[in-house]
């Protein structure tokens, strides 16, 4: 054996490496669009860690304050921090470095992008059920943490948009009950702004969370392979097997989809300007910069906080700041449902088998349209951190438009979930009618008495299977315990009167097609 062989044979005696991944290797992988979306948060969280550590070569976090005497003739001359200086230098100075700069900073909101839009996939499909339900915290925790990363990554280059928007957190921070106070002292290492802001949120940022998030997407990939893949229901395709593309032909198609999501970064990184600190100058606790705005992840929590109305109570001696305790709560609140809804679900079900192939979502109608009102109400928050914005540019006066959004949160979440409901079960009843009556041919056919109608013609068994194989759960009946008759009402609204349209029998098929053959002959 040449060197090579040698040292491979000694690592599969030793790791059995070979093995592993002949047994992998066999797998069948579904082959479907919407899968991608979890690969572009693979990719796009590689792309973050691989130009984060070339940004760590040249990002010096602390706030001693130096005067800038860079490229940049407008600050010249300046007293700014040593993150800000090394901001500028990595934008003016290093070879390719405001191209990195701006690269990590798409990455980072493709990825949570990626991330969101992935765990409305699996919402809608019903993918995070049995024996998933791990893997569905593990991707609500990544998105949680990829907006924690943002927000603390934002605030590194301490110029005057992230402080900015740091006092706003720190506002927010103070606001909460009995601990607000020493969790604001706690984090910024003192009084707002503190001394140590920069060095305590680049080692969060650095090395806490992205820690945090190589584990969870290593757990994420391990249960992945071994629970197996969900996928779309069709032909041959059961609840027990996997159709799909060979693991090779996979791992090609997945190199391809890295490069064009890698290329697609770097595309945006070099054609659109983001996040220019030069602009915004160093931060100064006496100034403010007008119009500013997070990163759109962070908007739902910015929109709440403008259109509070600045609410405070008396409490026990305490000033309760309720108008940022308030959206505090909603913010938490909005993202909690999400992470919890599996459970409920499955609570309210009663089902403990394990599920592979996914929903349709027209199927499900509450949980469909509950997904959209979730959506609406983030949307309408995130409208709402753009009210000065707007505003100005539509030429109408700022309180109009809070006003609006204040009505939007209540309105629009339930005319999207009415709207939603309706349309899922009118689907569902044009699915009814194609499985009962067959597909319209567009052919116009006169009957002997002079009528005239439309030929239909009978779907073939693979579209028949398509249409009808999901199933339907039953309203779990009501009980004596309080802990019964909530889930009865919660099952009761899932999948009862009005929440679904009964897919057609067998029976009800063959005796109308059978009436049918009667009437030809």
């Amino acid at each position: 054996m040449n060197t090579g062989e040698r040292v491979a044979d000694w690592a599969e005696g030793r790791l059995g490496v070979r093995r592993l991944v002949r047994g992998k290797a066999r797998r069948a992988f579904p082959d479907h669009w919407s899968f991608m979306l979890g690969e572009i948060c693979l990719y796009s969280f590689v792309v973050l860690f691989v130009t984060g550590v070339y940004l760590t070569f040249y990002f010096h976090p602390s706030m001693k304050e130096v005067q800038y005497n860079g490229s940049y003739a407008p600050l010249r001359g300046q007293m700014v921090s040593e993150a800000f200086d090394s901001t500028m230098h990595i934008s003016f100075d290093v070879r390719g470095g405001l191209l990195i700069r701006q690269a990590h900073h798409w990455a980072a909101l493709v990825f949570v992008a990626a991330v969101l839009a992935h765990m409305l996939r699996v919402f809608f499909t019903g993918a995070f059920r049995k024996p998933r339900e791990l893997t569905w915290l593990i991707g609500f925790l990544l998105l949680i943490l990829a907006m924690f990363a943002g927000l603390t990554g934002y605030d590194l280059p301490d110029d005057l948009l992230s402080g900015t928007g740091l006092a706003v957190v720190n506002g927010t921070i103070l606001s909460v009950p009995i601990v607000g106070t020493y969790l604001s002292m706690f984090l910024f290492g003192g009084e707002f702004p503190g001394d140590d802001l920069t060095a305590r949120f680049n080692t969060i940022h650095v090395l806490v969370i992205p820690g945090l998030m190589v584990g969870l997407l290593t757990a994420h990939l391990a249960l992945m392979l071994y629970h197996g893949h969900t996928q779309y229901p069709g032909r041959g395709r059961t609840n027990s097997n996997v159709v799909g593309v060979p693991a090779k032909v996979r791992v090609v198609k997945s190199s391809g989809y890295f490069l064009l999501v890698s290329g697609a970064i770097f595309v945006m990184a070099a054609v659109a300007q983001i996040n220019p600190v030069w602009q915004y100058g160093p931060y100064r606790a006496d100034q403010v910069s007008a119009g500013s705005q997070p990163d759109w992840y962070m908007g739902v929590a910015d929109g709440l906080l403008r259109v509070m109305p600045g609410w405070e109570v008396d409490f026990w001696g305490h000033t309760l700041a309720l108008d940022n305790l308030i959206p505090l709560t909603v913010g938490v609140g909005l993202f909690l449902a999400l992470g919890a809804y599996p459970f409920i679900e499955s609570w309210a079900t009663g089902d403990t088998r394990e599920r592979n192939l996914l929903d349709r979502p027209r199927n499900r109608p509450v949980r469909t349209a509950l997904g959209v009102a979730w959506l609406s109400f983030y949307l309408v928050s995130l409208i709402g951190a753009a009210n000065d914005i707007i505003a100005v540019r539509f030429h109408v006066s700022v309180e109009s438009v809070t006003w609006a959004v204040r009505i939007g949160l209540f309105v629009v979440p339930v005319a999207a979930y009415t709207v939603t409901k309706r349309m899922a079960l009118g689907l569902q009843r044009g699915d009814r009618d194609k499985v009962l009556h067959g597909r319209e041919t567009g052919i116009i056919k006169r009957l002997p008495d002079g009528e005239f109608v439309e030929v239909h013609e009978p779907l073939s068994q693979e579209q028949l299977h398509a249409l009808t194989q999901h199933e339907q759960y039953k309203p779990i009946g009501p009980g004596n315990r309080p802990a019964r008759q909530l889930r009865s009402r919660i099952s009761e609204t899932l999948y009862g009167e009005g929440a679904q349209i009964a897919k057609p029998t067998a029976q009800e098929y063959q005796a109308l097609h059978k009436g049918r053959t009667e009437d030809h002959a």
